[in-house]
């Protein structure tokens, strides 16, 4: 916005600072006036992403994302002779497959969440800036910040993916989704919050709303959750909340297809449904949801559930980002060849969520999954260096490794390789296993099992906490 300066002595230059540096000129004053007030411009937001970012010989690679995909990119690359730059609209690494655990008071948030600065300590070549990044300039070879613009030699968008709710605004206004920690925390607040609520309820009709969880998508973040609550209503909520008859609460699982965990094994699936029905958790397979205005949700066989909480884990969408070239674009994902350079346009990659990647066994896009990124980040680390260096790039291949879910303590569904399927508390095991040694940092790792080995054994899960942005007295 411009600003007006009050000038009270005769001046023949003026001068101000625009966005062009210093500019002067002429300027003639009315001698019929003591005083006169000149327009003149403000001075500029400064470019601050690049302060303190030392200008260097050496090949500056910048990441957008600090999800799987960003951060093995970067560990990967402290071993190089590259200066590396990070840039994310937060300045933490949540570990996502855990975040429902966060969110039935199983761990705190920081039990699953890394610091994204940890990566200085070992590595005077990276710097990691927290913006939101915008938009990118690849014919200036630039990306568009919150902050200002950075400049790259190499650039790699590992941007991930968030909720999707198909363009219905009115799911996206009340639902409640899981895919940050902020997600975890506001869901745990709201489920506690309605049991409160509930011990208060002035009749059976007020309280069934209370009393009924609907979750809608049977994939593993739903099922894993649906689990979750079921253990919460067995163990836990009878003894904080004697009040109440638990056997009046209801979870609801929605999913459009015709059966659980859809992208598993018909085993697994059909595992995976019973361990659900000894939990409770009421399935209703081949259901869309139609609309929820907070209160009540109608289905589409015209079936409506009376609900204060409604999570939303029916899908996901990729997290694009504006200024691609054009055809790149494939169903918001983004298009790149077997070495991960995004179509069209010249040392920009892409990987994880948001990269669109065609292979033999996948010829609609890898899956939207973890292990891809990391994969991913992987081969690209060493493709960059040998362009850097002169050698040569190897095509990426992504080699399946196996999916798995967990259904309360002691049941899980694994997909291993070469056709191996496991379930119970095996497969539970393993699950555990697994997770635990993908946690970043050997604290949170010890954390981690210390809480669960304590859950196990004692049935109680201490984080039952209600924390809301405002608490007004009334």
């Amino acid at each position: 916005m411009p600003k007006i300066v009050k000038l009270s002595q005769n001046f023949n230059v003026l001068q101000f600072v625009s966005g062009e540096g210093l500019i002067k000129r002429p300027y003639r004053r009315n001698t019929n006036m003591q005083e006169e007030n000149i327009l003149i411009p403000e001075k500029p937001k400064l470019n601050r992403i690049r302060e303190r970012i030392p200008k260097t010989d050496l090949t500056r690679v910048v990441i957008i994302g600090g999800g799987f995909g960003g951060i093995e990119l970067v560990r990967q690359l402290s071993k190089q002779n590259v200066q590396t730059v990070l840039v994310d609209k937060h300045n933490y690494h949540s570990f996502i497959p855990l975040l429902y655990q966060v969110a039935t008071a199983g761990l705190s948030p920081g039990d699953i969440s890394s610091p994204l600065r940890e990566f200085l300590q070992d590595n005077k070549n990276f710097h990691f800036r927290m913006a939101k990044v915008k938009s990118v300039d690849p014919e200036h070879k630039r990306v568009i910040t919150s902050s200002g613009f950075l400049e790259y030699d190499k650039l790699v968008i590992a941007t991930g993916s968030s909720t999707n709710f198909f363009n219905n605004e009115q799911l996206k206004k009340n639902a409640h989704k899981l895919r940050e920690i902020s997600d975890a925390i506001e869901l745990r607040t709201k489920l506690i919050n309605n049991f409160e609520e509930a011990i208060q309820a002035d009749g059976d009709e007020e309280l069934e709303k209370y009393m009924n969880i609907v979750i809608v998508g049977a994939g593993p973040t739903g099922v894993e959750l649906a689990g979750a609550i079921g253990e919460l209503r067995k163990h836990v909520l009878p003894k904080d909340y004697p009040e109440l008859d638990f056997s009046k609460l209801k979870i609801w699982l929605v999913e459009g297809t015709d059966r659980v965990l859809p992208s598993m094994s018909e085993r697994s699936g059909h595992r995976a449904k019973r361990y659900l029905k000894k939990f409770g958790v009421r399935l209703l397979l081949g259901k869309f949801v139609k609309s929820y205005d907070g209160e009540l949700v109608t289905l589409s066989d015209k079936r409506t559930i009376q609900t204060q909480c409604l999570v939303w884990a029916a899908g996901v969408k990729p997290n694009n980002i504006k200024g691609l070239p054009e055809g790149s674009d494939v169903k918001g994902r983004i298009k790149v060849d077997d070495f991960n350079r995004v179509w069209g346009a010249k040392d920009i990659f892409a990987i994880g969520d948001v990269s669109y990647q065609e292979s033999a066994k996948h010829p609609k896009g890898l899956p939207m999954l973890a292990p891809v990124a990391i994969q991913q980040a992987k081969r690209l680390s060493e493709n960059l260096i040998a362009q850097i260096q002169g050698g040569e790039e190897k095509p990426f291949m992504y080699v399946d490794k196996g999916t798995m879910a967990t259904i309360g303590r002691n049941k899980a569904v694994i997909d291993a390789p070469f056709g191996i399927r496991l379930g119970g508390f095996l497969g539970w095991f393993i699950w555990m296993f697994i997770h635990l040694f993908s946690i970043i940092g050997f604290r949170r790792k010890l954390l981690v099992f210390s809480q669960w080995i304590w859950n196990y054994f004692t049935y109680n899960r201490g984080n039952r906490l209600i924390i809301k942005k405002d608490l007004e007295d009334e």
